[in-house]
């Protein structure tokens, strides 16, 4: 009897076992040996780094470690009294620059005038040399009779070479008067080019003022802050960071071997290592343009000495939905185990049709 039941009970672990490993080999079969996967993954995001454009003492910091922020918060502000100096003095060259502008424009009003009764005196020259030149006919006629004296005749001829030397002068007058249109005018455009620079200049004193309060330049968590009241900040000097969360992505290296059927836009399940047993679901985006080992600070070099070959790993960027089931609990640097599932770029077999075709593969 207890022999029966032996051979009963190792019958029903054995058909167990059976039932189990089918199963396995189903899974395996139909889903498991289209999943690529690694562990060599971690969430990663777009950091910001808060930096100064200016330099001079910090005046006021208005965040805190850990501290939620809006795009356009102020973050810290800069003692500005140097930076208002120098814009009132960019403000003082403009006006001045206006006000250059202004004389050379009652200048060319005052020229103009000039040249009008420059035109006036050649009217009135003219009209004396042309009285001059009929006096200077009949005096010449009447001393050919001698109804004139020699005198009288050299007396209108005289007149007449003044009033020809006065036409002359008004003539060359009206040319000065005009020339010196053409040298207010180029003092003008001179004058507005100074005005342009100034205004320049005024723009750039307030930028560098404005840049006196640094703001977020996007929405995120404030982390790895060093900023002090008080520090002397120079340009380029880092204040703390920004975190964009929940905007996160998770980077996974895959070996080589295992992207080959890796296509954008695949499922890929993450389990991260601080919330497990809680899969989220996420989307191939991007492949990276190179291996890991070719953007390192001293990439390999393969062709000397000895070659030993080994496997190297892509970077493959997974995005994330915003709305996941963890969302504002993940953080950049956690570990995660990444399953890409690559069946919709195999064209799959039945079970059936595969053995026989290996076996008359071997036959053959």
């Amino acid at each position: 009897m207890k022999k029966v039941l032996r051979i009963s009970l190792i019958a029903k672990v054995g058909l167990t076992a059976a039932v189990l490993a089918a199963d396995w080999g189903w899974s395996w079969w139909t889903v498991g040996r289209f999943v690529e996967s690694t562990d060599n993954a971690y969430v990663q995001a777009d950091v910001v780094t808060v930096s100064s454009k200016v330099s001079g003492y910090v005046r006021e910091v208005k965040v805190a470690d850990n501290q939620s922020v809006k795009a356009g918060d102020i973050l810290a502000v800069i003692d500005d009294e140097d930076f208002a100096a120098k814009v009132a003095e960019a403000k003082a060259a403009v006006e001045a620059k206006k006000a250059a502008i202004a004389a050379t424009e009652k200048s060319l009003v005052y020229q103009r005038a000039m040249i009008q009764q420059a035109e006036a005196g050649i009217v009135s020259s003219e009209a004396d040399r042309e009285r001059s030149r009929q006096d200077l006919a009949r005096y010449r006629n009447l001393a050919s009779s001698e109804y004139v004296s020699r005198q009288k005749l050299e007396v209108v001829e005289a007149d007449a070479r003044k009033t020809e030397a006065g036409a002359a002068k008004a003539r060359a007058a009206l040319t000065a008067e005009k020339d010196r249109i053409a040298m207010i005018e180029a003092d003008r455009r001179q004058a507005e080019a100074a005005l342009k620079q100034a205004e320049a200049a005024l723009a750039t004193a307030e930028i560098a003022r404005d840049d006196t309060v640094i703001r977020a330049a996007a929405d995120g968590v404030v982390g790895n802050r060093t900023v002090q009241v008080g520090q002397l900040l120079k340009p380029g000097s880092q204040l703390m960071m920004l975190v964009p969360l929940p905007e996160v992505h998770v980077v996974a290296n895959f070996k080589e071997t295992q992207v080959k059927r890796m296509r954008p836009g695949q499922k890929v399940t993450l389990e991260i290592d601080a919330f497990p047993g809680r899969p989220i679901e996420g989307t191939v985006e991007s492949f990276a343009p190179a291996s890991g080992s070719q953007f390192s600070l001293l990439p390999p070099e393969n062709a000397t000495g000895n070659f030993t070959k080994i496997v190297q790993r892509l970077p493959v960027r997974i995005s994330v939905p915003r709305d996941n089931a963890l969302a504002g609990l993940i953080r950049p640097g956690l570990s995660v185990v990444a399953q890409v599932d690559t069946r919709d770029t195999v064209a799959e077999q039945p079970l059936l049709g595969s053995l026989l075709g290996s076996a008359l593969a071997a036959s053959k």
